[in-house]
């Protein structure tokens, strides 16, 4: 793979000539755009899965997708592979994702049984995905990088299914209440994604240095309460994140408004 001009040639230059006349070849990196078009599968394949009838399985599917989503980006700066191919392709992929996937497998799941306002509120979250990327592509570089600008896509995306997933896998079925409880989630989801409410990013933490022992036993502590049940832990994490921001949001307003009295 080294050797062939398809994969070596960055986005936006040009490899040598092809047998096609003057047509020129440019080529993609290979292993960061492998995960990101499995991002892209998995939504599309929750999307599937909702509209056979499937929506735990189409909930699981938007988490893989996280964890693929969280791969591509450092797979591609420790091969050193970054492209404005790969940026983009990755911004397309979260959408359907973390956009059109939750949102699609909400409303088949329960939303739809609300009439108007269960796809309004459906369009509401997938719209705020749409905006939310947008704007994480143009404010590379502008924003302080301690804290996202509004709730992360995949923590959104995280939130709405992942009540699909623990509701599903509790053996609730779909009904009246919770059809209102599923609509407040995709509306808060997507109105936080296009807010200013700032959010930790975990950017500063350094992965590489040496920690203590306890922190290793914590860590698989951890691991073991989410697998104990994964989607109530993993639903109530993401919740808590969601919130956080709220949280750190009025903390700051408190202290703005106590110190000009000091």
């Amino acid at each position: 793979m080294g050797e062939d001009p398809e994969f070596e040639a960055e986005v936006g230059t040009a490899a040598e000539p092809g047998r096609l006349g003057g047509l020129r070849r440019r080529g993609i990196y290979l292993l960061p755009n492998l995960f990101t078009t499995g991002v892209l599968f998995c939504g599309f394949f929750a999307i599937v899965q909702a509209m056979n009838g499937r929506f735990e399985i189409g909930a699981v599917a938007i988490y893989v997708a996280m964890v693929l989503d969280g791969m591509d980006g450092r797979v591609a700066r420790w091969t050193n592979t970054q492209s404005e191919f790969g940026a983009q392709y990755d911004s397309i992929a979260d959408m359907v994702a973390f956009g059109a996937a939750p949102a699609l497998v909400a409303y088949e799941w329960t939303l739809k049984d609300l009439g108007t306002a269960g796809w309004i509120a459906a369009f509401l979250y997938c719209a705020g995905t749409a905006i939310r990327l947008a704007r994480f592509n143009v404010n590379i570089g502008v924003v302080d990088k301690r804290y996202f600008q509004g709730l992360p896509s995949p923590s959104g995306a995280a939130v709405l299914a992942g009540l699909v997933w623990v509701m599903t896998d509790f053996g609730f079925r779909p009904s009246d209440w919770l059809a209102i409880v599923t609509w407040v989630i995709a509306v808060f989801a997507g109105i936080t994604m296009v807010s200013n409410i700032p959010f930790y990013s975990f950017k500063e933490v350094n992965w590489r240095r040496r920690v203590p022992l306890w922190v290793i036993l914590a860590s698989v502590l951890g691991m073991s309460v989410v697998a104990s049940r994964p989607s109530l832990v993993l639903f109530a994490l993401f919740m808590s994140y969601a919130l956080s921001g709220y949280v750190m949001w009025a903390r700051e307003r408190r202290v703005r408004s106590v110190l000009p009295e000091e």
